[in-house]
C-alpha cells in the first residue's frame, strides 16, 4: 500500500522523487521520507511523520543536491507512524538506504541474527533489516562489492511479500529493485529512468513503462534497465505506452480529487465500453487465452473481490445468470482459498481489481490457476499482476483514480462485468448476435443519462449537509439495488466515519429495523422494477417507525411518493442497467457529507489505496 519511487538520470533527483510522492500520496500517508545520493557521495536522507507536506517543508530548507534518489510514503505495518520508522531506513555505516513495501515475516529471525552479529536497530520496521543485511553481503561474501548480487542473495532468505527499491553511496548510477506479490513498475526514459508502485509515480517524464514480475531483480541506470530473475538470468520483457497523461492524474480545478472522478464517470463508462464489437459483430476481450470450446465446457462462475470490486461482483452475477443461465457465486477474496471451494476445469474465476494488484484477489487467482480453473481478470491496470497471471482479461480504462474512495473505477467495474455477461453470453449461445448487440446498445446510451443525473446533485448536497449529525444512515435496496444499497453504505462509512449498513430491504423486518429511531435516515434504491411493490412496502415499515426515508426513484414513478421524506430522480433505463445511476447519488452524499463534516475526501483515515498486503 505504500508509494515508492526511484530515479537515476540527470534532473535533480530530489524535485522528481517529490512530484512522484505528491502523485502516489493516496497509497500511503503516515508518514514520508527521501534518500538522495549527493555529489560528494553522501546519502542524505529525511523524513517526516504525517501528511507529505510536512517533508515538503522540511526538504524545502535543506538542500539536497544530486541525480538519484529514492523516496517513500508509508502506510504503517510494523511500527507506529513516527520520524523514527520512517523511510528510507539506512544500515550501521549510512552507506545503504532501503524504501520497501509489504511484510517480511520472518523479520524477527533476521533481527535476532543481525544484534548477535553486532547490529544496531534503530526503528521498530521490519524494513530495516534488509538494509543491514545489503552492509554485510555487500562489504563482504561471494556478493561483496556487486548490489544487484547482493540483493538476489537478500531475497531468497526472506519470507512474505514485499516490494524493495536500494541504493548504495559506492553506486552513484545504480539504484535496485526487487518485488515478490507487490507492484513495481519501470518507467523508460530517455538518459532517465525510473521505479515506482505504479506508473502515476513517473508519468510526467515518461509514458513509457516495464512491467516487473514475481521474484525479479531490477537494476535501474541512466543509460538503461536490466531486470533479471533470482539466479541472475535476465529476463525479456516487452515495455508498453501508459495511454493517459498527467493531466488524467492531476485535480484540474475540483477541490478534491474524489469530485473529479465522479465527474469523469460518463467518459470511464465510455471508454469501458468503446471498441468491443468487432466488424463483425461479436463482442471481445482485451486478452484471451480461452477457446470458444473453453467457454462453453464452464458449468460453474465464481466472482472474486474486496470492497467496492465486490459490490461490482455481485451486479455481474445477476447479469451472467440472467443471460447466460450459469450458477455465479461471489466471494470475498480474502476468504475464498481458505473454504477450499470447489474449482475444476470446467470453472471460471472472474478477479475484479482496480489496481490488478489486491493481496487477497491475487492469492485468490493463484488457488483458482492451482486448481485449474480457468481466471478471467477485470481490472483497471494494463501490465498488473492479476492480468499477467489471468487466461483472460478485460481492461476497464477509467484512467488513474487517485481518492481512496472508489468511483469511476467501480462504475467501470459495473459496466465491464455486464460485457463479460454478454460476452459469455455470445460464445455458448444463450443470446444471440442480434440480442447482444441490442444489449450493448442500451449499455452505450448510459454514459449521456450518467452525465443527465449529474446535473442534478444539487438536492444531494444539500441534502448531506442537513444529514451530517446524523449517528447512523441505512440503506435499502432489492434485486440489483441490493448490491448499490451495500456500495452506498460503504462509502459513508469509509468518507464520513458514520455508522452505515446496507440491506435487502426484505430482510428489514427479520432484525434491521430494531435501528430504526426518530428520525433515523434511510436511503432506498427503488428504481422502477418488478419489485417495486414489495419495496414500497418496506418503505411503508420503517417510515411508520419514524425513519426518514430517502428514495431514489425513477423520472415519472410517482408510486413511492407519498411515502417518502425525500425523492432523488433519475431517468429511465432497463431495470438490470439502474445501478449506473443509482450509484451516482450515493457517491455525491457521501462525499459532501465528509466535506461538511471538514474531512478529508480523497484520503480518508487508516485507509489506502491499493491493499497489497493481506
Amino acid at each position: 500500500m505504500c508509494g515508492i519511487v526511484g530515479y537515476v538520470g540527470d534532473q535533480p533527483a530530489l524535485e522528481v522523487v517529490m512530484q512522484g510522492l505528491r502523485r502516489l500520496e493516496y497509497r500511503g500517508y503516515d508518514s514520508a521520507g527521501v534518500a538522495v545520493l549527493s555529489p560528494d557521495g553522501q546519502l542524505v536522507r529525511e523524513r517526516k511523520a504525517g501528511k507529505l507536506a510536512n517533508l515538503d517543508k522540511l526538504v524545502s530548507a535543506t538542500p539536497m543536491p544530486g541525480t538519484l534518489a529514492i523516496g517513500h510514503t508509508r502506510w504503517a505495518t510494523h511500527g507506529a507512524p513516527t520520524d523514527a520508522n520512517a523511510h528510507p531506513h539506512l544500515d550501521c555505516t549510512n552507506e545503504v538506504a532501503v524504501v520497501h513495501n509489504g511484510t517480511i515475516e520472518n523479520y524477527e529471525v533476521l533481527v535476532d541474527g543481525l544484534e548477535r552479529r553486532g547490529h544496531v536497530r534503530r526503528s521498530e520496521t521490519d524494513t530495516e533489516v534488509v538494509a543491514h543485511l545489503v552492509e554485510e553481503r555487500f562489504s563482504a561474501g561471494p556478493t561483496a562489492g556487486d548490489l544487484p548480487a547482493t540483493v538476489r542473495s537478500i531475497c531468497r532468505d526472506l519470507e512474505g511479500s514485499f516490494v524493495l527499491v536500494i541504493s548504495h553511496r559506492s553506486e552513484p548510477d545504480l539504484v535496485v529493485a526487487a518485488r515478490r506479490n507487490l507492484p513495481l513498475v519501470v518507467g523508460l526514459g530517455e538518459g532517465e529512468n525510473f521505479v515506482g508502485s505504479d506508473v502515476t509515480a513517473f508519468i510526467a517524464h515518461t509514458r513509457r513503462a516495464r512491467a516487473v514480475d514475481q521474484d525479479q531483480v531490477v537494476e535501474v541506470r541512466r543509460g538503461g534497465v536490466r531486470i533479471t530473475d533470482l539466479d541472475g538470468v535476465e529476463v525479456a520483457g516487452e515495455s508498453y505506452h501508459v495511454d493517459w497523461d498527467t493531466a488524467a492524474a492531476e485535480k484540474g480545478g475540483y477541490d478534491f480529487f474524489m469530485l473529479k472522478e465522479i465527474d469523469e464517470q460518463p467518459q470511464a463508462v465510455r471508454d469501458t465500453l468503446g471498441g468491443r464489437l468487432r466488424e463483425d459483430g461479436l463482442l471481445h476481450l482485451d486478452e484471451l487465452s480461452m477457446s470458444d470450446e473453453d467457454v462453453r465446457g464452464i458449468e460453474q462462475v465464481f466472482i472474486v473481490a474486496c470492497g467496492s470490486s465486490y459490490h461490482s461482483g455481485l451486479l455481474g452475477k445477476y447479469a451472467i445468470e440472467r443471460w447466460c443461465r450459469l450458477p455465479v457465486q461471489v466471494e470475498m477474496a480474502s476468504e475464498f482459498r481458505y473454504r477450499d471451494p470447489v474449482l475444476g476445469r470446467n470453472t471460471l474465476v472472474i478477479a475484479i481489481s482496480q489496481s490488478g494488484e489486491t493481496a487477497d484477489t491475487l492469492e485468490a487467482v493463484r488457488h483458482a490457476r492451482g486448481q485449474k480453473a480457468w481466471v478471467l481478470a477485470v481490472t483497471n491496470t494494463l501490465g498488473s499482476t492479476i492480468s499477467r497471471e489471468s487466461d483472460a482479461a478485460l481492461y476497464t480504462r477509467a484512467g488513474p483514480e487517485v481518492a481512496v474512495a472508489s468511483t469511476k473505477a467501480v462504475i467501470a467495474q459495473i459496466t465491464a462485468m455486464y460485457v463479460v455477461g454478454l460476452y459469455l453470453a455470445q460464445v455458448r449461445g444463450t443470446r444471440d448476435a442480434d440480442e447482444v448487440r441490442s444489449h450493448m446498445r442500451d449499455l452505450s446510451e448510459l454514459p449521456d443519462l450518467i452525465a443527465e443525473v449529474l446535473t442534478r446533485m444539487e438536492p444531494v448536497r444539500a441534502l448531506a449537509r442537513e444529514l451530517k449529525d446524523s449517528p447512523r444512515v441505512l440503506f435499502l435496496g432489492r434485486h440489483v439495488g441490493y448490491p448499490i444499497a451495500l456500495e452506498g453504505a460503504l462509502k459513508l462509512k469509509e468518507l464520513a466515519y458514520v455508522s452505515a449498513e446496507g440491506f435487502p430491504a426484505g430482510e428489514i423486518k427479520h432484525g434491521p429495523i430494531a435501528l430504526i429511531e426518530p428520525g433515523t435516515p434511510v436511503v432506498v434504491i427503488a428504481p422502477r422494477h418488478a419489485l417495486q411493490a414489495k419495496l414500497i412496502n418496506n418503505v411503508q415499515e420503517v417510515r411508520a417507525r419514524g425513519a426518514r426515508t430517502i428514495v431514489i426513484a425513477t423520472d415519472g414513478d410517482d408510486s413511492v411518493t407519498p411515502y417518502a421524506d425525500v425523492v432523488l430522480r433519475i431517468p429511465d433505463t432497463k431495470s438490470l442497467l439502474t445501478p449506473l445511476l443509482t450509484i451516482l447519488p450515493l457517491q455525491v452524499l457521501s462525499a459532501e457529507f465528509a466535506r461538511a463534516l471538514g474531512l478529508d475526501v480523497d484520503q480518508p483515515r487508516n485507509l489506502a489505496k491499493s491493499v497489497t498486503v493481506e
